[in-house]
């Protein structure tokens, strides 16, 4: 008699209540894939050939596979959680060695990389001081938190209506301190090369019908010795292009230690003269102070998108995703890893959303992708099966040991 079938029939339901029991010890960790046990006869090996009664000599373990469905998502308070909806793993390098994961509990070390609870730094593409990224090659992504460098002011445009009933004063008679020598005025913070703000006015003074005087100031001085331009208008109320040169060139004298003399162009697009009152449409300007970093977000196309205290947003970097031909061939390391392997393929590296990677949403997790209602059922299953296969045991020895008594 043969007790190899039962054996192996212990040890199968043995190794499936491992699975089970690992699968329902990480229901609760973040981006855990569950596995799946497989299973497969035994025959032995006949130098005559296999007959058709040949008889099975048990069952063994196959193949433990991952099952790499969708987690649900839930919303976190923390921007860099992250979770991943759809295919692909995060990037990892851990002293150059890459690993791949799916759970995207991230923290800032004190370097300013974006790493895992064990130090294992997200990669992904870095950008440069203008916002551009570098999608040669991922690196490991840091955050910046120095000074985000000021932009000076290059350009003005004034959106405005200059009322058409005014009466037309007399050009030479202007005095900024004197509102009664002008019909209206605006201002503008604008930002010199060190990002120190002034206030540029002007001031709009209708000289004869269609045509009106602009004058300006920076920080309360006048520019120039008269006005800065003229604007004419035809009689629709738009801006005479044939008798109006646009942009006027602004310079000013500053003393803050930034470019001096500070140059700018001064523009009225879309400017017009109506018969109604002087209003400010639009009054825009390019320029902005230095900032400091608030914090920042990161987009479902993995884009880490920067806030500045001077109200500026900027690109800080990319996170990329990876992809398998056969993601059941990774190789699991722990900790949330795993590895490639030969089985797996080599991975596809690309941006979230582009190809067959899923895309990011930040302030969220992946929950594990263990049902606990089927884990406990399956439990149940090979709690029998264990049970039943000790008793094709017990029986078998009962049967020998009636031999043995023989007489």
């Amino acid at each position: 008699m043969s007790f190899q079938q039962g054996l192996s029939g212990l040890s199968a339901a043995a190794d499936q209540l491992d699975v089970i029991g690992n699968n329902v010890a990480n229901s609760n960790t973040v981006g855990f894939k569950k596995a799946h046990a497989q299973f497969a006869d035994v025959y032995a090996t006949s130098l005559g050939g296999a007959g058709g009664s040949q008889v099975g000599i048990g069952t063994q373990l196959a193949a433990v596979v991952q099952q790499f469905s969708q987690g649900k998502i839930t919303s976190t308070e923390n921007p860099l959680d992250v979770a991943i909806n759809g295919n692909g793993f995060f990037r990892l390098s851990s002293n150059g060695t890459i690993t791949y994961s799916r759970n995207g509990e991230f923290q800032l070390d004190s370097s300013g990389y974006i790493v895992t609870s064990t130090g294992k730094r997200l990669t992904g593409y870095t950008a440069n001081a203008s916002g551009a990224l570098d999608t040669s090659a991922p690196a490991e992504l840091q955050i910046s938190t120095a000074d985000r460098a000021p932009q000076m002011t290059t350009g003005v445009n004034a959106l405005l209506n200059l009322d058409s009933r005014q009466s037309a004063l007399p050009s030479a008679g202007f005095n900024l301190n004197d509102p009664t020598t002008f019909h209206h005025s605006t201002s503008v913070s604008i930002f010199d090369s060190l990002g120190n703000p002034h206030v540029f006015s002007t001031y709009y003074m209708k000289t004869a019908a269609g045509s009106w005087d602009v004058f300006g100031a920076v920080d309360g001085t006048q520019v120039g010795a008269g006005a800065v331009g003229t604007i004419n208008f035809g009689p629709d109320g738009f801006i005479d292009t044939a008798t109006t040169t646009l942009p006027f060139s602004i310079s000013a004298t500053v003393t803050t230690g930034a470019t001096s003399p500070f140059t700018f162009d001064l523009g009225f697009s879309g400017t017009t003269q109506f018969g109604s009152n002087f209003s400010v449409n639009a009054l825009d300007q390019d320029g902005f102070a230095s900032g400091r970093l608030t914090g920042f977000n990161i987009a479902p196309d993995g884009v880490i998108q920067g806030r500045y205290t001077n109200g500026r947003s900027a690109v800080l970097g990319q996170v990329v995703m990876a992809n398998f031909a056969n993601p059941q061939g990774l190789k699991a390391l722990g900790d949330n890893g795993f590895a490639e392997s030969a089985t797996s393929g080599t991975p596809l590296v690309s941006m979230p959303g582009t190809g067959t990677l899923g895309v990011l949403q930040s302030a969220a997790v992946e929950d594990s992708n263990v049902d606990l209602t089927a884990e406990l059922v399956a439990m149940i299953t090979a709690q029998r099966v264990y049970q039943a296969n000790a008793q094709t045991i017990k029986t078998q020895d009962q049967v020998l040991q009636t031999l043995v008594n023989l007489r």
